[in-house]
C-alpha cells in the first residue's frame, strides 16, 4: 500500500510550489549584489517586520493584503533556508524533516505512535526528561520585546512571583514613572534608558494582570492615534494650517476637535439592563 502524505509528506527538491520561492532567492543571490550580501543577521529585522505585517493583515481582515504579506514572509523564510544551504549549515530537506519529526512527536495519536499526551509531558520528553535549568529557558528569546516581556511574566507568575492583583502592578508603574522623572533631571542616557525599560516592563505586567494583552492594546492605540491624526490632517487643510509652522497649541486645538467630533459621531449607549 502506498504511504499517505501524512506518513511521507516530504516532496522532492523541486516538486513543490513553495520550492519556487527557494529558487527565486537563489536567482536573486546569484544576480543582485544587495541580495548576495545579506546574512541571517542582516535579514532578521525584515523577517520580524514581515511577521508583524502578516499579523496586521490578519487583524485587518483583508485577504488580498494577507496574501501579499504571506508572500513577503515566505521570501524571508526562503532567504534563511537558502543561506543555510550555501553555508552548509543545513539543507531544505533537513528543515522540513525536522518539522515533520517534531509534529510526529507532538501528535503521536495522529501518526499511530501512541496515545495523545499532555503538552508538558511531550515537552519534558523533548528536553530529555529532566526539568529545564530555569523556568525561563522555554521562553523564546527571539520574540519582539513587548511579547517577550509578557511571556517572561507569564512564566514567573506560574511559580508565584507575581502581584496579587493589577493594583500592585499599577503602583509599580507609578513608582517607575517617578524614577524616570528623577533621571530626566540627571540627564544620564544609560540610566534613563534603563528606567524607561523598567516602566515599559511594569506597564506590560499591569496589562497582563488587568486581563489585557499588551500587544493588542498597543495595536489598538496605534490604530486610534493614526485614525485621529489623519482626521487632524484634514482639519489642518480646512483651516489652512501649514505643517512645520503651526505651533503645538494650534495642533492641540485641532486634536481636541478631532476627539470632540469622534464623540459626537459615536452611537449612543444602549439602555441599561434591567
Amino acid at each position: 500500500m502506498r504511504p499517505s502524505q501524512a506518513e511521507n509528506p516530504s516532496p522532492g527538491r523541486e516538486s513543490g510550489v513553495l520550492d519556487r520561492a527557494l529558487a527565486l532567492v537563489e536567482f536573486l543571490r546569484a544576480h543582485c549584489p544587495w541580495d548576495a550580501a545579506q546574512t541571517p543577521v542582516t535579514l532578521t529585522r525584515y523577517l520580524l517586520e514581515e511577521a508583524h505585517e502578516v499579523a496586521g493583515a490578519i487583524a485587518g481582515g483583508d485577504p488580498d493584503a494577507l496574501r501579499g504579506e504571506l508572500g513577503d514572509l515566505l521570501l524571508n523564510v526562503a532567504f534563511q533556508v537558502v543561506i543555510g544551504e550555501e553555508t552548509g549549515t543545513f539543507s531544505r530537506e533537513e528543515v522540513v524533516a525536522g518539522l515533520e519529526q517534531k509534529m510526529r512527536r507532538r501528535h503521536p495519536h495522529l501518526y499511530g505512535l501512541g496515545p495523545a499526551e499532555p503538552w508538558e509531558t511531550l515537552k519534558a520528553r523533548e528536553r530529555g526528561g529532566g526539568p529545564p535549568a530555569s523556568i525561563l529557558d522555554e521562553v523564546p528569546t527571539g520574540l519582539d520585546p513587548l511579547l517577550l516581556a509578557y511571556r517572561i511574566q507569564e512564566r514567573v507568575a506560574k511559580v508565584g512571583f507575581d502581584w496579587d492583583d493589577a493594583r500592585g502592578a499599577l503602583d509599580k508603574v507609578r513608582e517607575e514613572a517617578e524614577e524616570i522623572g528623577r533621571e530626566l533631571d540627571e540627564a544620564d542616557p544609560d540610566r534613563l534608558r534603563d528606567e524607561i525599560g523598567d516602566l515599559l516592563f511594569a506597564a506590560v505586567n499591569l496589562a497582563r494582570l488587568a486581563g489585557v494583552h499588551p500587544s493588542a492594546a498597543l495595536a489598538a492605540a496605534n490604530a486610534k492615534f493614526s485614525r485621529r491624526f489623519r482626521a487632524l490632517e484634514g482639519l489642518a487643510m480646512r483651516d489652512g494650517v501649514v505643517w512645520g509652522q503651526a505651533t503645538l497649541e494650534e495642533l492641540d486645538r485641532l486634536w481636541d476637535e478631532v476627539k470632540r467630533l469622534e464623540r459626537a459621531a459615536a452611537p449612543p449607549a444602549g439602555p441599561e439592563a434591567p
